[in-house]
C-alpha cells in the first residue's frame, strides 16, 4: 500500500518558523505533482502549495513569499518551508501526492492524514 506521512508540526508564536515534511512510501513507481494543503476548524481544505515533478512551485496568495516548498525525488519526499508564521496560518496541514504504483496503472492523488500546525498570537 502507499502511505503519505506528515511531520513537523506544532506550537509556535506569531513570526516564527516551522519546516514541514511528508514522506511517501509503499509501492510507487512514481510520484508526479506534489502539494500541501490545510483545513482550520469549520473551514474547507484550501491549497497552499504545490510542485511538480521537475520542481517547479506554485503558492496560493495567502503564503506567497512566506513559505517555500521543495522535493527530493530520490527520497520520494516535499517539505514546506514556513516562515513569519501568522495566526491565520493555524490548521490541519495534509501533505498530497500524484502517484503511479505500476507501469501499467495511471497517476492517483493520495493524501496523509494531516499535522497540526498552531500560531499563537
Amino acid at each position: 500500500q502507499v502511505q503519505l506521512v506528515e511531520s513537523g508540526g506544532g506550537l509556535v508564536q506569531a513570526g516564527e518558523s516551522l519546516r514541514l515534511s511528508c514522506a511517501a512510501s509503499g509501492s510507487i513507481f512514481s510520484i508526479n505533482a506534489m502539494g500541501w494543503y490545510r483545513q482550520a476548524p469549520g473551514k474547507q481544505r484550501e491549497w497552499v502549495a504545490s510542485i511538480t515533478r521537475p520542481g517547479s512551485p506554485n503558492y496560493a496568495d495567502s503564503v506567497k513569499g512566506r513559505f517555500t516548498i521543495s522535493r527530493d525525488n530520490a527520497k520520494n519526499t516535499v517539505s514546506l518551508q514556513m516562515n513569519s508564521l501568522k495566526p491565520e496560518d493555524t490548521a490541519v496541514y495534509y501533505c498530497n501526492a500524484g502517484i503511479r504504483i505500476a507501469i501499467t496503472r495511471g497517476f492517483t492523488d493520495y493524501w496523509g492524514q494531516g499535522t497540526q500546525v498552531t500560531v499563537s498570537s
